[in-house]
């Protein structure tokens, strides 16, 4: 058995030549593969799969050095270079898709001559190019190459747009009562006599929740609201209407229907009777707890008959504090970064049987010092912890925020994993403060790490199409999700979780923490619910104002008003990521409450339960339909119990 190597990175200033010289190497790859694979058939199927794979691969390559460098690189010529090789990844892949006699190589294949993973495989890839449109007339398979180009480069410019559109307040010293010292500390006083408060999460969320003065809170959440508009508003309006094209091309009723034939959900008219139920079951709940916020409200100022998204943080932080006796900003400081850091390894080391080595910077030489590389590797058998198992995959933590860089928290993947011949390699990119963080900001590293180890248990495949996170979109979340419940264990956060002095956080704190943050589980329900419909509502229908479309969905589904003059969807990036499918999070969120009730909740790291969960959902990446893995590790089909009786209590 071979051990690949990880990737070699260029030094930060290399990058440009690096990625041209990736480029030319394997778009020159892809053309000499896909050539042979034209004029010379193996006559064997599981060969041609595999030649297949080979492109595949190197596609996947192209793709993934272009995306992370797009939106992690300090410099914008080299973003912009990431973006080009994105849109020309796609445009091949696009023109393979729709080439009928590559078609042709794949649909004469005998499924019989292939083993179970591999005739899966063949039935997706035939799926693929009927999708494409590959059986279509020649004009019109051409006005699907240009909608598909044209769709990559309105994605990327709505990212671009929201990545360069960091807005401020800037607000007089004696305004920023409430919030912590050292946030305060780190926002010194300008020339102006002024303190600048930016639309940055570290910035942003803070000042959110803690901030006393109603109007610098409300004047920030305009701005926050309105990051990419107008100039997304536009692009957002063609890019609907390319998907529409693309959607009644290729035969379907509408793009939600489309997008949906590949998901766990089945169809585009099932999304909005799931969000419909969801809205439903936290109806109550998030009423009984809007109450609760306006009541609170009324004693600063009377007479108050709604609260909306400028008050909604800053009186659920009063409410868990007066009410739970959970102070946020007590909180934090048990939560220094360095230390959640390393005890988010520490946590998911132990549970998933892995062991996280530091890579020198001069070895790793990724795109900024703020980058910590690890190798992973798989804890020896004996329990022995020595790091000296095998590696199975490298990661990338990018975990600060700095201009030009991508402004939300997700997963990229820089490569991935095939059995033999490369190693999963995954970048986390996030934007969280460099010394203490909110207890919300552990939970959302504690999910996105969910995404990244998820896509290096799973890269292990033989098949580049099952590698890593290779599962239904509307169960991508389910893994993570499931993750975030270490985050809120008193043993577990105590394992990591220390103030200054080194005492760890206390178990009745925790237990307290837990049961504020049940407080408002239903209004989050309903705020999720509106982004799902506005997500599935803008792609189904043609709107001649998006923004008043915005304000009528969020007072259908949402329990707290639009908030005047401000424009959401243009900074709303899932819409171009996940289309209309972000009903996939509720989605994901019902499977991830039904898997963890398999888990004993007085011993999260029992070995028996986490490995079989390991072994039978992350490490089958898309080998198996999710639901197929799901019923593997319960034993039984999923069911909407467990996350019924979670929003209920």
């Amino acid at each position: 058995m071979t051990c690949p190597a990880p990737l070699q990175l260029p030094a930060p200033e290399r990058a440009a030549d690096w990625l041209e010289e990736r480029r030319t190497t394997l778009l020159a790859e892809v053309e000499r593969r896909v050539a042979d694979l034209r004029v010379a058939p193996t006559g064997d199927p599981q060969a041609t799969l595999r030649r297949w794979n080979d492109i595949a691969l190197a596609l996947s390559d192209l793709s993934a050095i272009g995306s992370v460098y797009a939106q992690v690189h300090p410099d914008e010529e080299v973003r912009t270079l990431g973006d080009r090789i994105v849109q020309e990844a796609s445009k091949v892949s696009t023109e393979l898709s729709l080439d009928p006699a590559l078609y042709a190589v794949f649909a004469e294949l005998d499924p019989d001559a292939l083993d179970p993973i591999a005739d899966r495989l063949l039935a997706r890839v035939l799926r693929d190019f009927r999708r494409a449109g590959v059986d279509r007339d020649e004009a019109t398979r051409g006005r699907l190459r240009e909608l598909e180009a044209r769709q990559v480069d309105l994605g990327q410019q709505m990212s671009r747009t929201i990545r360069a559109d960091v807005r401020c307040i800037r607000i007089a010293p004696d305004r920023l009562a409430g919030l912590p010292d050292d946030w305060i500390a780190a926002h010194p006083v300008g020339d102006d006599g002024l303190v600048a408060v930016s639309t940055d999460y570290p910035d942003a969320v803070p000042f959110f929740t803690f901030a006393e003065d109603a109007a610098a809170r409300r004047e920030l959440r305009v701005e926050f609201l309105n990051r990419g508009w107008p100039q997304n508003d536009a692009v957002l309006r063609e890019l609907f209407a390319v998907r529409r094209e693309v959607a009644d091309l290729l035969g379907y009723d509408d793009w939600p229907d489309y997008a949906s034939e590949v998901m766990m959900i089945g169809t585009g008219d099932a999304i909005p009777a799931f969000v419909d139920r969801i809205a439903a079951l936290a109806l109550e709940p998030g009423l009984r707890d809007r109450a609760v916020l306006l009541e609170r409200l009324r004693q600063d100022r009377p007479g108050a008959t709604a609260i909306d998204a400028a008050d909604s943080a800053y009186y659920a932080e009063l409410v868990r504090r007066e009410q739970y006796q959970v102070d946020a900003q007590d909180v934090r400081r048990y939560f220094d970064f360095a230390k959640v850091r390393s005890g988010l390894l520490e946590v998911t080391g132990r549970l998933f049987g892995l062991t996280y080595v530091p890579v020198d910077p001069g070895q790793a030489r990724v795109w900024h010092e703020d980058v910590a590389t690890y190798d992973v590797l798989r804890t020896p058998d004996d329990g022995a912890g020595s790091g000296a198992g095998e590696r199975i995959g490298r990661i990338h933590l990018d975990l600060h925020p700095r201009e030009g860089k991508y402004k939300h928290a997700a997963q990229f993947t820089l490569a991935e994993g095939v059995r033999d011949r490369r190693l999963p390699e995954g970048v986390l990119v996030c934007n969280f403060p460099r010394g203490l963080m909110q207890h919300d900001d552990v939970v959302t590293l504690f999910h996105e790490f969910g995404h990244l180890v998820h896509h290096v248990l799973g890269g292990r495949s033989e098949w580049v199409r099952f590698s890593g996170v290779a599962t239904e979109w509307d169960f991508v979340e389910a893994p993570s999700q499931l993750l975030e419940e270490w985050a809120w264990d008193p043993m577990v956060l105590a394992s990591f979780a220390t103030d200054e002095a080194g005492v760890p956080i206390p178990a009745d704190l925790v237990e307290r923490m837990r049961r504020a943050e049940d407080f408002g589980k239903g209004y989050h329900a309903r705020t999720q619910m509106f982004y799902a419909a506005l997500a599935y509502d803008l792609h189904a229908h043609d709107h001649a104002d998006l923004t008043a479309r915005v304000r009528e969905l969020q007072e259908r589904y949402s329990l707290f008003p639009y908030i005047a003059d401000t424009h959401f969807h243009c900074n709303f990036g899932h819409l171009d990521g996940y289309s209309s499918g972000y009903y996939t999070y509720a989605w994901s969120q019902v499977i991830a409450k039904d898997l963890f009730s398999a888990f004993d909740p007085d011993d999260l790291f029992a070995p028996a339960v986490a490995a079989r969960y390991r072994d039978t959902i992350l490490a089958r990446g898309g080998e198996k339909d999710a639901a197929e893995l799901v019923e593997d590790f319960l034993g039984r089909p999923s069911t909407f119990d467990a996350y019924a009786a979670w929003l209920a209590r």
